[in-house]
């Protein structure tokens, strides 16, 4: 099935006179292709004319949508960008080097191996003079001393 493109003129309807008329204000209505006064159009145009003017409406619509969905995400782009330069703004990164150094100071504080290799060794070394000591003098009032 064939669409069949509306036209708004004929070759065949030139000849008549059809109404032209002026930007308001600037008088009547002046008659172009002969002297008659009355307009002369077929139903088939004014057919053609009102269904353009549908087709017209809709695409009037349809942008209308499509600008208020855009206004909208543009809205929402504007309120999210509003949010992470608020959210960027109260992050203080002079702060935050400041606990990372206090971190790294006590990292940095804390023993390393070697120093809890030595504490184990003395006081194991410790522990067992102690222990010896108390079983040869034993601990007066609590035991008697066990070795001679």
């Amino acid at each position: 099935m064939a669409k069949i493109e509306p036209t708004v003129a004929s070759p065949a309807d030139s000849a008549m006179p059809t109404t032209v008329t002026a930007a308001a204000g600037y008088g009547t209505p002046a008659i172009a292709g002969g002297a008659e006064a009355a307009a002369v159009t077929e139903p088939r145009q004014l057919d053609q004319l009102s269904r353009i003017e549908e087709k017209a409406a809709r695409i009037e619509e349809k942008f209308a949508r499509y600008e208020a969905v855009l206004t909208r995400a543009e809205a929402s782009l504007e309120r999210s960008a509003h949010k992470v330069d608020a959210a960027a703004g109260t992050m203080d990164f002079a702060a935050i080097r400041s606990e990372i150094a206090a971190l790294r100071d006590r990292v940095d504080a804390t023993p390393r191996a070697a120093t809890l290799f030595t504490t184990a060794i003395v006081t194991a070394i410790l522990t067992v003079v102690l222990t010896i000591l108390v079983l040869r003098f034993g601990v007066p009032g609590l035991m008697p001393k066990l070795l001679p």
